[in-house]
């Protein structure tokens, strides 16, 4: 009779590169990372004039970035990749959330000063409009160039992001192993494969439409991670981490409520197309668990769980 027992093994030197080697993470390239995973970027920003005025505008472009970005940098920042983790993270999140309320806050408020301000004339791609108003053909070239820049390391930033992810559930056993190879600059090669892969089978919709889906799949995706950070919190406190957000059960409660209650406002708001995809690709993360984990009992792929990881339940 087959047995269903799985055996586990740590990750060794065939499977995956020594980390001891790489480069960890410095304050610098950890500040951009944290900014651009955590800010929406330019599009949108002229619709928020249109729908709620300039006044309305800046104070949200004022106050958000605390309520979203500081939460979701402290939950879903990769600690194992960053040098000194306790002294680095909480200044790069402190310059990140400034770069984050700058960079909305200080356009914003020059565009809509230096020039009559018309909210129906706010349409994507106005502040190229008033670049060329305010300084001439070569401010809007810059402009435009910067916003192309903006889009693409945004682009880069929630790839990194997301193949980390990959990599951090296959070195946990939670996918197969080989979503945990490394390539030799300890860049996760196959979770790179993955999130592209996703960005293609997206490509058939409209770009309105995949901002959407996007938005839609990362806010359930935000949910998932703030329940995980909550219920880790409260089931192990005193686990060894990299780094331990200052507060307590009842603060990381707290700190999760405002966010979810803007995700709850995104995911009322969506069209039925996009609602459709999404959930559809929901149900399908769903049914890939018990998928996996029959894959895993019959041994069709090779599950390993890292040995340097802190374990949870030996707390």
């Amino acid at each position: 009779m087959e047995s269903n027992l799985v055996e586990y093994v740590a990750l060794g030197e065939g499977s995956t590169p020594n980390l001891e080697k790489f480069k960890k993470v410095s304050i610098i390239p950890l500040i951009f990372l944290i900014f651009y995973e955590v800010s929406g970027g330019p599009f949108g920003v002229e619709d928020t004039v249109r729908a709620a005025g300039p006044l309305l505008a800046l104070i949200g472009f004022l106050v958000f970035p605390f309520i979203w970005s500081v939460p979701e940098a402290l939950i879903t920042a990769e600690m194992g990749e960053v040098d000194n983790p306790g002294k680095t993270l909480p200044k790069a999140l402190f310059y990140a959330v400034m770069l984050v309320v700058f960079g909305y806050f200080f356009p914003l408020l020059i565009g809509t000063g230096a020039i009559p301000t018309n909210p129906k004339l706010w349409y994507d791609g106005y502040f190229s409009e008033i670049a060329k108003q305010i300084g001439g053909v070569w401010l809007r070239f810059w402009v435009q160039t910067a916003s192309a820049l903006s889009n693409m390391s945004m682009f880069v930033a929630e790839m990194s992001s997301d193949s980390f992810q990959l990599l951090g559930m296959a070195e946990r056993g939670m996918l197969p192993e080989f979503f945990a190879k490394r390539s030799h600059y300890g860049t996760p090669l196959i979770g790179i494969l993955f999130s592209a892969s996703g960005v293609i089978l997206l490509s058939w919709l409209s770009f309105q439409e995949i901002v959407a889906a996007e938005n839609f799949l990362y806010c359930f995706g935000m949910l998932m991670e703030f329940i995980t950070f909550v219920k880790l919190r409260i089931k192990y406190p005193s686990v060894s981490r990299p780094y331990k957000v200052p507060v307590g059960s009842f603060g990381a409660i707290l700190m999760c409520m405002a966010p979810t209650l803007l995700i709850f406002v995104v995911l009322a708001h969506v069209s039925f197309k996009v609602l459709i995809i999404s959930i559809s690709a929901v149900m399908i993360g769903l049914l890939l668990q018990p998928c996996l984990k029959y894959m895993e009992q019959k041994r069709w792929f090779r599950f390993s769980v890292n040995s340097d990881l802190p374990n949870f339940h030996a707390t």
